[in-house]
């Protein structure tokens, strides 16, 4: 079976939830089917434009009141907990019982935390009894009982903070919320996680990879097997087999993407729209485009995020969204709230070469939306990028377009 780009390109949006009508007003289910959709929420700590985690909600439905989904990871009765998935991440609560395989084997611990286990399991026990009695707690209204090095900062973190990160890893301590400074506050399991999926049946590595490989294949729609496995980060054997055992009972397709030379696999209740209209800033840890080479392939799109670049290395910006609009990633930009001034900042914007005339204007008026959402009171145009003059006019109302996708009523205003 073989499919065009453009078909693996609409299946892909579809299944991660765009091309809908935005609802005049985002509820709790809203959030729910994005939930069970997306299957976490990535956080980043970088905040120049907003908490990667809030993103996801917005690029899909539109303005939503951002304190809907801080309930739904904070407060009973909790939809989300905090653990690692593809990355660090806001993960549904019925996904628990399958990530115990990662708590178990500690198979992606990295060295301070695995070091201070090994090392000071005296001082984890003690850690471990702090959060027991006096929880939930941060690391640094633990850290009165160890002295720091005066050069301890960001990941040189204190064996405290390891001791607290080895025990998150585990699943021993969870994270109960963050605070203002984004600290995570460190808590009990038992007094976070609802009874009914903490005391659910724990999913051996083989069950475990299969049920999450069938998780990441719906939420992908079409995908190769590096796709599936990134989505959660799993080990290559044991995705491997889940991908085979999926095959032989018909819950994947195998088929081809033209211009992909990977094998791919469909899902076979993936929707195979003739059309989609779709209008998002997307996160540069949104799952739609978090796994580049599947961006490239799909999408015709070369995404890198250069946070770590130096500036005038940088080709596009620090912190870049790509724009979708239909159904192709058409542009990106590099934005910054700036908070204290009440205007979200366009550094630069820049179009692809295949991006519609009205590209510009349509960017306008999401780019105004979202600093609706942020409560920002203006849209600051770019100097910098292909699209900046055209971005500029289309934001101060100097460019008219009768097929914008608000004026259509596809993406009604809120």
């Amino acid at each position: 079976m073989s499919i065009s780009q453009l078909q693996a390109r609409r299946i892909a949006l579809v299944a991660q939830g765009f091309g809908k009508r935005r609802p005049d007003v985002v509820g709790s289910r809203h959030l729910a089917s994005t939930i069970a959709r997306l299957g976490f929420f990535q956080i980043d700590s970088v905040n120049v434009l907003v908490r990667a985690h809030y993103m996801p909600m917005f690029s899909r439905l539109g303005p939503y009141d951002r304190e809907l989904l801080d309930r739904a990871f904070a407060r009973a009765p909790r939809r989300l907990f905090e653990y690692w998935a593809h990355e660090a991440a806001l993960v549904d609560v019925s996904l628990h019982a399958a990530m115990r395989f990662r708590m178990e084997s500690g198979a992606r611990m990295w060295g301070n935390m695995s070091q201070v286990a090994s090392e000071r399991p005296e001082l984890v026990a003690r850690v471990l009894q702090e959060v027991r009695d006096r929880g939930p707690l941060t690391a640094r209204e633990i850290e009165h009982d160890v002295v720091r090095s005066r050069d301890n900062w960001g990941w040189n973190w204190s064996v405290v903070k390891a001791s607290l990160e080895y025990l998150f890893y585990k699943g021993e301590v969870t994270s109960s919320r963050r605070n203002s400074a984004f600290e995570r506050v460190y808590d009990l399991p038992e007094r976070v996680i609802p009874s009914a999926h903490l005391d659910a049946e724990t999913l051996g590595s083989d069950e475990a990879h299969l049920s999450l490989v069938r998780f990441a294949s719906r939420a992908h729609g079409v995908a190769s097997e590096q796709c599936l496995r990134d989505y959660f980060r799993l080990s290559p054997g044991p995705t491997h087999r889940a991908v085979e055992q999926l095959v032989a009972a018909g819950e994947l397709i195998p088929t081809r993407v033209v211009g992909w030379h990977r094998q791919t696999y469909l899902h076979p209740e993936a929707k195979r729209p003739r059309s989609v209209q779709a209008r998002a800033l997307l996160s540069p840890f949104d799952p739609l485009v978090f796994e580049r080479h599947r961006t490239e392939k799909i999408f015709d799109f070369r995404y890198r995020i250069e946070i770590y670049v130096p500036e005038d290395k940088r080709v596009h910006g620090y912190y870049v969204l790509p724009f979708l609009l239909g159904d192709r990633l058409v542009g990106r930009v590099d934005l910054k709230a700036d908070r204290h001034a009440g205007a979200l900042l366009v550094r630069s914007a820049w179009a692809e070469p295949h991006a519609p005339a009205h590209t510009a204007l349509e960017l306008a008026e999401e780019l105004h939306e979202m600093a609706r959402w942020l409560g920002l009171e203006t849209v600051i145009p770019p100097a910098k990028g292909n699209m900046a003059g055209e971005l500029a006019d289309a934001l101060a109302g100097r460019l008219g377009y009768e097929g914008s996708l608000f004026r259509s009523g596809v993406l009604p205003r809120a």
